[in-house]
């Protein structure tokens, strides 16, 4: 008779199913169909918790956000002054009479002067200031905080300020300028209606500046000291370093300051209700301020809801074509980003 002979169970191989996970399939492959069902409650908990703690949030956006734009939308289809019920139904006119209102379209260009002159003033002396910072220097914290001042205060403030600075003949500005041998316009700068625009413009430069400096730092610290090192050694000069190395490493904050940067101009009302109200002669109106204009002086809510809802549809087409055309490359994966590269050349 043969002895009878054992044989122990060996591992899995490295890389295989355990003895755990071979028990749990079918002789096919496929899970059991017990595995499913456990996984429906599990996963139906975890939406569960994901819609309470984002539930919060969706209120305050249904509250704050939807709410205003449906109600907008309802009181431009009336012809309403702001007490009494709804009855005046007008459809559609006071959107035509919006358009057609040349203060309103002055007030739209005016908006897009805003932001390109923005961006071509505060991206060009925003990234010199913050590649200056970016050195190593005894007084570097202090020169960062006194950029970063004018952007923490408030509109009202550094407005009021600005208006007593640009006041004529007595004004700080006009004041200096008359000792240097300089006159300035004899209805101020914030009084001409050549140079009301320019003039808030260059207040906006001064009041926004610190954020594009801020921000433009911050992106810096991202791009790693070896690049510079290296190409130190190569031979590259300081404008070659940060033409080739610093400015396509900081492309991803320089396009979203960008996005705030238009954003902010296309809702500008307070800084320039305060230094002129819209004038001299609708010189310097914006969409927002027309809008509140027609509905706080004027008390055509209608016009005003119709005007919001114009601003809020202008707003967000250029928000959805930024978007599309500039920042969607920064949330593209690396490997398709170099299959264009190559597709275009």
């Amino acid at each position: 008779m043969a002895p009878e002979v054992t044989y122990a169970a060996s591992p899995p191989a490295s890389g295989g199913p355990g003895l755990s996970e071979r028990r749990r399939s079918t002789p096919n492959g496929l899970p059991p169909a017990g595995a499913k069902r456990t996984r429906k409650p599990a996963q139906r908990r975890k939406n569960l918790e994901i819609l309470f703690f984002v539930s919060p949030a969706l209120l305050l956006i249904a509250v704050f956000m939807l709410v205003p734009i449906i109600q907008a939308v309802r009181f431009s289809m009336y012809n309403w002054k702001g007490f009494g019920p709804l009855v005046d139904f007008v459809g559609f006119k006071n959107y035509v009479r919006v358009l057609g209102n040349e203060v309103f379209t002055d007030a739209l260009v005016h908006n897009l002067v805003i932001i390109g002159g923005s961006i071509a003033l505060q991206l060009p002396i925003g990234l010199g200031i913050a590649l200056l910072l970016n050195r190593k220097m005894k007084i570097q914290s202090l020169l960062r905080t006194i950029i970063f001042v004018p952007y923490v205060l408030s509109e009202v403030i550094a407005g009021v300020v600005w208006f007593q600075l640009l006041q004529p003949q007595y004004g700080v500005i006009d004041t200096i300028l008359s000792k240097l041998g300089i006159q300035g316009p004899a209805q101020g700068w914030l009084g001409t209606p050549e140079l009301a625009l320019w003039t808030v413009l260059a207040v906006l430069t001064w009041k926004y500046l610190g954020l594009a400096v801020i921000l433009f730092l911050a992106g810096l610290q991202g791009v790693p000291s070896e690049l510079y090192e290296a190409a130190e050694i190569d031979g590259a000069s300081w404008w070659q370093i940060q033409r080739k190395i610093t400015i396509p490493l900081l492309g991803p904050t320089l396009r979203t300051w960008g996005f705030l940067s238009m954003i902010g101009s296309l809702q500008l009302f307070d800084m320039v209700w305060i230094l002129t109200g819209g004038g001299p002669a609708n010189a310097t109106t914006t969409m927002a301020s027309f809008l509140v204009s027609e509905g706080t002086k004027r008390q055509n809510f209608g016009i005003a809801a119709a005007a919001s809802v114009i601003l809020f549809i202008v707003a967000l087409v250029l928000a959805i074509s930024y978007q599309q055309f500039i920042l969607k490359r920064d949330s593209q994966p690396d490997d398709e980003r170099t299959k264009r590269k190559k597709a275009k050349a």
